[in-house]
């Protein structure tokens, strides 16, 4: 690696380094104690010690080249190499390119400036795609030398950063280097002659955590499959901790969380990750959480300036964030005030010319921002001005959905999409909010909650006049204090659509609901029919939910959505809760607060696994850890609170609660996000944390919890009584204590207000891992149990072989972008069909894994195996099929092992395999292995189809035959034990290759010569029954082809194969001989030396045990 020169004193350098080669203007230089007997003593020791810690490559590179100023003892270091081939590489290119032309300058000043220069310009165009993002290009480059030195990984594997740190191993620190690349988290320390080299895959890791103890007082607690790992002595331990999440999290993304990371295109390319990308996406991902925005904005610009309040009459100081199309600003507290200006609403953009450097944006409405303070003032004026052109042109007037301030909440506008579009759409979609149409409020009879209810609009109003109203209004404290209270009825749908951002959402996308509605009636797949099955169990209480209205909007809003987001499709809960959104929003308003809910306020939770529910249950779990102490330590199993709180969050207590006190925590959750949920549930444990102390088992502390929610009242509730779930139950359990919903929510706030935003982030980060790693263990051990009846291996032995078989699946997808075996994962088969791998990936664990192996024909053997593994043709096996497979080369009998390769030549499996690169022999490339394993497929594919429908139940997508999947799982368990006599007979073609893989099995075992002799003398015995027994079935048929027999000695597989090829012109289908599987067993076994063979005991477990150390390494270079 060319290095930019720098001075280095050869006469201190000596005693380090050996010289190697030399000439007038360049010195190639060898580190004492690399490539030494006993690694040069203990100087080589004391240098290997030196390297490990000091942190310049081009002191720890093995090899160097210098260029040498003549009468000078001052050295330029211009290349450093990890291995004798790569310097030399360097040191014959100096050679032959930089030394004729040095011979021409007249000053060593000169010949001196010119190398530098040459230098520089090659390490500027070696590096200009792979450096060009990092901070530092030649401290990194030095980095990623050292680094792939050290552990050799392929070039594919990206360095992302890395960091000096201690790794505690036991309860010695060893001082090293800690290294983040994409896919592995690596630690390389060399003390005094002690190597210790750590390779932990992020998708192994199961926990994250920053430590403090004792003795360490910081520390970053790696868990990965049960082994821990401490890293501590950070300089920035909070900066290498994030960047580590986030790698775990996008590991776990890629590899286990498949629906998550299709829809994340910008990490998309592993290659292009980078430590600067990563902190820049966090940025971005908490700007968008923060402020409600669509997902496909991101953060482009961050300024820090004051923003004048108007109302307050002070300028507040926080921060102006731009994306691509709003402008954004957050106080320095950020529940003090916030402002969220779209685009589309910016009429003009000025600048004053004062000292002030004020940026003043006038918006629709009358209303302008002041920005003071601002840096860079007039170019940050110039590149919004060119922002809200192209906002402009992007966002027709007519076409725009916006609240202004005369308005009651967002219009329904289909904008561009024709007449006759929105004439049906208007048929079918409800342009009111169910609430009024069912109960419309009676203003001549004002009860003294009618009365409260119109105070509660007052004192909205009166905020309106002051903050404004609509998208871009001030959210301040005094906002979060009405929300507490209480959003009144007729304010509730517009504010829902403002704090969630849905508004946003909507006006980007006029008609898009509409369309969507029109394209989504009348399909028919699994969630339409579940949407069916749940529509009148959706607040079956409430008059809109007994009626065609009610039901109809549902159905639209539920179908419309599963028909977007066809990977969620429809899952239980979210008719609950798009009931209570369409009692309070128009229909469109509640498909776009669905929109918002299920794909940035509630992420993951409405897939097939709901990991987003429990992941924030973990955190929920975290809380009451931290929060209630005692009742952590009366609960022994916390389990306990996740059963009781899935609820909770899946349904924003609308299951739990009475309708009218969950619509004021739903007020809260669009408000405060998740963080509303979480500090309400600590909150109602705190209020019961007596009587859960005196619980003796969890049925008693549900029905404890039960009880509280069914005595939660709102007495500010203006909803008539035939609604209220609540006032139903007020005078039959008058003995039992009424809870106001609004008293316990600003009890919530007041005691677990102080749990911050940035808090729950990394709390779901970390229990993330936790919870995706459990699901993982649960799949495998679902899948052991199952496979574990079939097979002969012992349970660890399964275990492993399962460990081996998903990591080979994983290292094949970690330096390629689109690996067709991440693309078959999918969450929602049976276990069995969720990990599958390809004819290449079988290939790579057979080659490991198989005692045959070592066969000169291993390949064919691996594709025939794989053909005949894969029944389904589909070009793929799942674990059981493989472990079968496995199972029966190391505990399978004489005769299991032989009908294993009987079968393997003879169709399905086996096919004629001819590789087009004769320079290989028998290996195949991998586009001859898709190829050779793809071909019966291709040839019968509508038969296969039409099998494979009626027989396999369709798999992943549309309806699921659950008759089909019983079917199925009947004739497995009826499916009688093969009996030998059902096998195909083995024509000369296939007999002649079975020949020859006994032969290539025999290679090099210690009884080779009478195997050989053996299996000579049953291919004669074979080949002299079958002409018997043709002679006395056809008498007067002339044996073309077979008139020749061996001699005495017995015919060779050689001879054998020649006298087939004697006579090609004679008919294929007469004269055809052919061998039953019984027949060339009960040869095989008169051969004592074959059956001593096959029937040797051979030991699975230290195959394993090296297969698991190996398997990475055989990836890498060293």
């Amino acid at each position: 690696m060319w290095l930019k020169p720098e001075e280095v004193l050869l006469k201190n350098a000596l005693k380090l380094w050996l010289m190697e080669r030399s000439n007038e203007y360049f010195v190639l230089q060898r580190r004492r104690g690399y490539g030494e007997e006993g690694g040069g003593g203990l100087t080589g020791l004391l240098v290997g010690t030196l390297d490990s810690v000091l942190d310049s490559t081009a002191k720890v590179a093995p090899f160097r080249i210098l260029h040498q100023t003549p009468d000078s003892q001052v050295y330029l270091s211009i290349a450093c190499g990890a291995n004798r081939e790569e310097i030399t590489k360097h040191w014959d290119w100096l050679e032959q390119n930089i030394m004729k032309t040095l011979s021409v300058f007249d000053s060593n000043e000169d010949i001196t400036n010119f190398v530098q220069g040459k230098i520089r310009g090659l390490i500027a165009e070696e590096g200009k795609d792979s450096f060009a993002k990092e901070d530092d290009p030649e401290k990194f480059r030095e980095a990623l030398l050292k680094f792939e030195k050290s552990f050799g990984l392929p070039e594919q594997e990206k360095l992302v950063t890395y960091y000096s740190c201690s790794y505690w191993k036991g309860r010695v620190p060893c001082q090293g280097w800690l290294y983040l690349s994409t896919n592995f988290l690596s630690f390389y320390s060399f003390l005094l002659g002690s190597e210790i080299k750590l390779i932990i895959s992020w998708d192994a890791i199961s926990k994250l955590e920053k430590t403090s103890t004792v003795i360490l007082t910081e520390s970053i607690h790696v868990c990965s499959q049960g082994e821990h790992h401490y890293f501590s002595m950070f300089l920035h331990i909070n900066e290498t901790y994030l960047l580590m999440e986030q790698l775990a999290n996008y590991a776990i993304k890629r590899l286990f969380d498949k629906e998550t990371f299709d829809n994340d295109p910008v990490l998309d390319d592993p290659l292009q990750i980078t430590k600067r990308g990563l902190e820049y996406r966090a940025h971005s991902e908490q700007f968008k959480a923060f402020f409600r925005l669509p997902k496909e904005e991101t953060l482009k610009e961050v300024h820090e300036c004051f923003l004048w309040v108007p109302f307050s009459h002070f300028s507040t100081h926080g921060k102006m964030c731009i994306s691509e199309n709003y402008i954004c600003f957050a106080s320095q507290d950020g529940n003090l005030c916030s402002v969220i200006i779209p685009l589309r609403e910016v009429l003009a953009i000025d600048k004053t010319d004062d000292s002030n450097r004020s940026v003043i944006i006038s918006i629709k409405g009358k209303t302008a921002f002041r920005f003071n303070e601002v840096k860079d003032f007039e170019q940050l004026v110039a590149k919004l001005r060119l922002k809200c052109r192209a906002a402009s042109t992007q966002y027709d007037v007519s076409t725009e959905v916006a609240v202004s301030s005369d308005s009651t909440g967002p219009h329904d506008n289909f904008g561009e999409q024709p007449l006759t579009c929105q004439k049906e759409c208007s048929k079918t979609v409800n342009t009111e909010a169910l609430m009024t149409v069912f109960h419309p409020q009676n203003l001549e009879n004002l009860d003294s909650k009618m009365l409260k209810e119109k105070m509660k609009e007052q004192s909205w109003n009166i905020l309106f006049s002051e903050c404004g109203r609509g998208v871009s209004m001030f959210r301040t404290k005094k906002t979060r204090d009405l929300v507490v209270r209480g959003i009144p009825e007729t304010l509730r749908g517009e504010l829902w659509m403002l704090f969630s951002g849905a508004v946003n959402d909507m006006a980007t996308n006029p008609g898009y609901y509409a369309e969507v509605v029109e394209q989504s009636l009348g399909t028919c797949n699994l969630a339409t029919e579940e949407i069916e099955r749940d529509l009148r169990r959706s607040l079956p209480e409430h008059p809109a939910f007994q009626s065609d209205t009610g039901i109809s909007a549902l159905r639209r809003v539920l179908t419309a959505y599963a028909y977007r987001n066809p990977k969620i499709g429809y899952c239980q809960a979210m008719n609950i809760l798009t009931s209570v959104l369409l009692l309070y929003a128009k229909e469109e308003e509640a498909f776009w607060l669905l929109v918002a809910v299920c794909e940035r306020m509630l992420p993951d939770y409405f897939n097939r696994r709901i990991i987003g529910a429990l992941v924030d249950q973990a955190v929920f779990e975290e809380l009451i850890r931290d929060h209630l102490p005692q009742l952590t330590e009366h609960m022994t199993d916390m389990t306990f609170f996740s059963s009781v709180s899935l609820s909770w969050f899946l349904t924003l207590f609308i299951s739990v609660l009475p309708i009218e006190s969950a619509v004021n925590v739903v007020d809260c959750f669009f408000y405060d996000g998740i963080k509303a949920i979480l500090q309400l549930g600590l909150a109602i444990l705190d209020y019961n944390l007596d009587k859960l102390l005196t619980c003796k088992d969890d049925a008693e502390a549900v029905t404890a919890l039960n009880r509280f929610f069914d005595n939660v009242i709102n007495k500010d509730s203006p909803l008539p009584s035939n609604v209220q779930q609540g006032s139903n139950i007020n005078d039959e359990k008058s003995s039992h204590t009424k809870v106001d919903i609004t008293d316990l929510i600003r009890e919530s706030n007041e005691k677990y207000g102080s749990i911050r935003y940035e808090d729950i982030h990394s709390m779901r980060c970390r229990n993330r891992l936790y919870v995706i790693q459990t699901l993982e263990e649960t799949t495998k051990q679902n899948v052991l149990r199952v496979v574990s009846q079939d097979v002969k291996m012992n349970l660890q032995e399964l275990d492993e072989l399962y460990v081996i078989f998903k990591k080979e699946l994983f290292i094949s997808c970690y330096w390629y972008l689109s690996c067709p075996g991440l693309k078959h994962h999918d969450p929602s088969l049976s276990y069995l069909e969720q990990y599958q791998i390809d004819c290449q990936q079988f290939r790579v664990l057979y080659h490991l894994l198989s005692p045959w192996a070592h066969s000169a024909n291993r390949d064919s053997l691996a594709l025939w195996t794989f053909r005949l593994l894969d029944e389904n043709s589909d070009c793929l096996i799942n674990f059981k099929e493989f472990s079968s497979a496995i199972d029966v080369m190391y505990n399978g009998s004489f005769t299991e092992k032989l009908k294993l390769l009987f079968k393997l030549h003879i169709p399905p499996a086996y096919t004629e395999v001819v590789s087009k690169t004769s320079s290989k022999g028998d290996e195949l490339s991998t586009e001859e292995l898709f190829y050779f394993s793809q071909l019966q497929v291709s040839k019968h594919a509508d038969a296969k189809e039409t099998e494979s429908g009626k027989n396999t139940p369709e798999k992943g997508k549309g309806k699921i035959d659950i008759q089909a999947y019983l079917s199925q799982w009947q004739d497995e368990l009826l499916k009688k034990e093969e009996n030998i006599k059902d096998l195909p007979r083995m024509n000369q073609s296939q007999f002649i290759q079975f020949s020859k893989t006994l032969y290539n099995l025999f290679h090099e075992d210690p009884e080779e010569e009478s195997l050989y002799q053996a299996i000579a003398i049953v291919t004669n015995l074979l080949l002299r029954m079958e002409e018997v027994g043709r002679k006395l079935h056809s008498p007067t048929s002339s044996a073309k082809g077979f008139s020749r027999t061996a001699g005495d000695s017995g015919p060779s597989e050689g001879n054998a194969e020649s006298n087939v090829e004697k006579d090609p012109s004679s008919p294929r289908e007469e004269h055809q001989w052919s061998f039953a599987f019984e027949q060339i067993l009960a040869s095989l076994l008169n051969e004592p030396a074959l059956v001593r063979f096959f029937e040797r005991p051979l030991d699975l477990k230290a195959k394993l045990e090296n297969v698991k150390s190996s398997q990475l390494r055989s990836r890498t270079k060293l």
